[in-house]
């Protein structure tokens, strides 16, 4: 998704930000992380001056990037710009001190361009999220919808729902376990629905399995964090 924001660049220097290091697992190597992001960005031409990791919603790692915002800016304007639900009002909101972005956990919910004022010296630009136009990447577009960063309305619920699962089954096993009780997937996903929807009463009337609220239970509780801190993203 990286290469849908080089063309919005336009030469300017820029400071790679990666937002919600909290909600990543304990195993992953912020070295590593720190790496991985540089390597992204030099895959499409571009150069970062530096790298942030930070939590906007819990104000970690703030001040560091405040300090380089600073060190690097030389008086010039900056401008926020990121993938569609990565925090980047959450992230100004931080930055300002006050709520002054609008927030939501929906992608696109910022709409237009707003200019917000940290202190009489700096002004930062909240920009929509910007997406590649066209997603040839299945496993791509699955992810983006799983963590919202598309809409999800644009695939199949049930289908979303069970790619989470085959996801989390490949890589955090435990922690379906943990949620929903389950060791294993069966090959059309009918078992493990009835299991989900028993363990978080999706059942309606007369005790019949509601498929379509199982799906979206699964769906949310990846969002909301009930299946623990996991990343769906490989870093090789």
């Amino acid at each position: 998704m990286v290469a849908g924001i080089s063309r919005h660049i336009n030469g300017n220097d820029i400071l790679l930000v990666g937002n919600k290091v909290d909600l990543l697992p304990k195993s992953v190597n912020k070295t590593k992380l720190n790496h991985w992001m540089r390597r992204s960005l030099k895959e499409i031409g571009l150069k970062p001056l530096d790298v942030a990791l930070v939590s906007a919603a819990k104000g970690l790692g703030i001040d560091e990037l405040m300090e380089m915002i600073e060190k690097y800016r030389k008086g010039r304007d900056v401008y926020i710009v990121g993938c569609t639900n990565v925090g980047k009002s959450t992230l100004i909101n931080r930055l300002v001190g006050k709520k002054s972005a609008g927030v939501g956990n929906k992608p696109g919910f910022t709409k237009s361009l707003s200019w917000i004022r940290i202190h009489k010296d700096m002004e930062l630009l909240d920009s929509p999220g910007i997406l590649w136009p066209k997603l040839d990447n299945q496993e791509s577009a699955h992810i983006l919808a799983a963590l919202s960063s598309i809409k999800e309305e644009i695939l199949d619920v049930m289908d979303l729902s069970c790619f989470i699962l085959t996801k989390m089954m490949e890589l955090y096993p435990k922690n379906l376990e943990e949620r929903y009780g389950i060791t294993e997937l069966d090959e059309d996903f009918s078992e493990t629905f009835d299991i989900i929807a028993k363990k978080r009463g999706a059942l309606s009337k007369g005790g019949r399995v509601d498929y379509e609220k199982v799906a979206n239970i699964i769906i949310r509780d990846l969002k909301n964090g009930y299946l623990g801190n996991i990343t769906l993203d490989r870093l090789d």
